[in-house]
């Protein structure tokens, strides 16, 4: 977890000009100018990396790199300098910011099983940028912020404490319009085939989306913020077919990259990685910060590089946690008190198992509708010295709700403690193994063979695209997952 800002940008419109769409053709009002669409995306990068992180792997960083450069010169807005970023998010999405910027998470490259799954889905999201449809929705929502918690439901009121409560930028996620996602569907199969892959297997990557709604009971984000129109592995699949017809070309022609691409994601982190902290039982763990504390009793819990959040299923409190800028308590609580416009209560000297703190209560009124009945927010910030840095541990909630979790706040916070249990640091992510089948069978046997927990057959068949009962060849390389030993 590391300490961020929430980098908001005062995009002002004095009046609405009329463009061409670079790849219509068709005039159309908008409110963004290519400057300001580049200014987002300059500005909007450095959140996005701090509220995930980076996945740092040089080989696949040079992979996206050059995909995504070469897709950029052949689509409708070469003049952007495109920028291609993996975060370091278990989640399965890949998504646009205005001004040319491309993000794919780990966990989608997990779920790729060839190079031209790839190039579809990256020329879905440069096809979004081409066409302007996030600077058209920003147009009209501007910066869109993702809920907190992950779509948890937490009140208005208490959503209103942006300074504390925000995850900032977050993912900049938007929902386009069904003529948008058609769009770029067309786009991301134009653009694959003219650098040439396969457009088919960007349709066939649809049913494994598909496959994770179904398995895990929740859509995947690049589903749930990418509205489907109508059956787009149907759709999809028509429109390749009529391109490479079209470009006189045979499936036989178009690249596919299946070995390649399995190389490359050997090795990577599968799921959560435990090791930037983890929920066990009723604590959370951080083996590489060293430290834990207690999760109130059926709070939900969404830990990110830049901030821990927890929160009751009634919404009405969060807690949270980050670090401190400053270096020493003193700074540290002015700077909270100040940049939060907080009316201090009591702020007193203390300690939190052993370590120096300060503890503060106090209250933020928030601008209403009605000037004569002003909502107020009451807070309890804890900042702790440790290990080097100043840990800021907030609750906060509503005025009329406070003293119902003032009690659960406080055992939370001063929980808090150095983690010195060697079997709760010593724990690792799992990651993508490759292996090879040695005899004709069916996946699901392929699967029973390399030792697969029967439990998590169907969760790797949409990892390797395959249902249980393909035939797999001998000779087939597959993706397993298995727990490392260490960094």
């Amino acid at each position: 977890m590391n300490a961020f800002k929430i980098l908001l940008i005062p995009i002002l419109f004095s009046f609405a000009s009329c463009s061409r769409n670079p790849v219509t053709g068709k005039k159309e009002v908008m409110l963004m100018s290519e400057g300001q669409e580049i200014a987002l995306g300059e500005q909007s990068d450095p959140g996005i990396i701090q509220e995930f992180g980076l996945y740092n792997n040089d080989a696949m960083q040079k992979f996206i790199n050059e995909k995504g450069l070469q897709m950029a010169a052949i689509s409708h807005r070469p003049n952007l300098a495109y920028k291609f970023r993996i975060l370091d998010s278990p989640i399965v999405n890949a998504f646009a910011v205005p001004g040319g910027y491309v993000y794919f998470t780990r966990g989608i490259m997990a779920h790729f099983n060839n190079e031209a799954e790839f190039a579809g889905v990256l020329g879905h999201e440069i096809g979004h940028i081409a066409a302007k449809h996030s600077a058209k929705q920003y147009t009209k929502q501007m910066l869109s912020q993702v809920a907190l918690l992950g779509g948890m439901i937490v009140s208005e009121d208490v959503r209103k404490y942006a300074d504390l409560a925000s995850t900032g930028l977050g993912i900049l996620f938007l929902k386009f319009s069904r003529d948008n996602e058609s769009e770029s569907d067309k786009l991301g199969v134009d653009y694959s085939t003219k650098i040439g892959y396969n457009a088919d297997e960007m349709a066939d990557f649809f049913k494994t989306l598909q496959r994770l709604s179904a398995s895990s009971g929740s859509i995947p984000t690049f589903l749930s913020t990418h509205p489907d129109p109508g059956d787009r592995f149907t759709t999809v699949g028509a429109y390749a077919n009529k391109v490479q017809e079209e470009s006189h070309l045979t499936n036989e022609q178009m690249k596919v990259g299946r070995e390649d691409f399995l190389r490359m994601v050997d090795g990577l982190v599968y799921g959560e990685d435990p090791r930037q902290g983890y929920v066990e039982g009723s604590n959370f763990y951080h083996p590489e910060m060293l430290f834990t504390f207690n999760i109130p009793t059926g709070w939900k819990t969404v830990n990110s590089p830049a901030q821990i959040q927890m929160a009751p299923s009634d919404g009405k409190a969060i807690l949270f946690l980050q670090l401190a800028e400053e270096k020493d308590l003193q700074s540290a609580s002015a700077a909270m008190i100040k940049t939060n416009q907080i009316s201090v209560i009591e702020s007193v000297n203390t300690t939190v198992n052993g370590n120096s703190a300060i503890a503060i209560t106090g209250e933020q009124t928030q601008e209403s509708s009605d000037p004569q009945n002003p909502q107020v927010l009451k807070v309890i910030c804890y900042l702790i010295q440790y290990n080097g840095a100043i840990y800021k541990l907030t609750g906060l909630s509503t005025k009329a709700d406070f003293n119902n979790y003032f009690g659960t706040f406080q055992t939370s916070i001063r929980s808090f403690k150095k983690l010195s249990e060697a079997s709760k640091i010593n724990v690792y992510p799992e990651k993508i193994k490759l292996v090879k089948t040695t005899k004709s069978s069916t996946f699901q046997q392929a699967m029973l063979d390399f030792k697969v927990p029967a439990d998590r057959i169907e969760e790797l068949g949409v990892v390797n695209g395959m249902e249980k009962t393909d035939q797999v060849p001998s000779g087939t390389t597959l993706k397993i997952v298995q727990k490392s030993s260490g960094k």
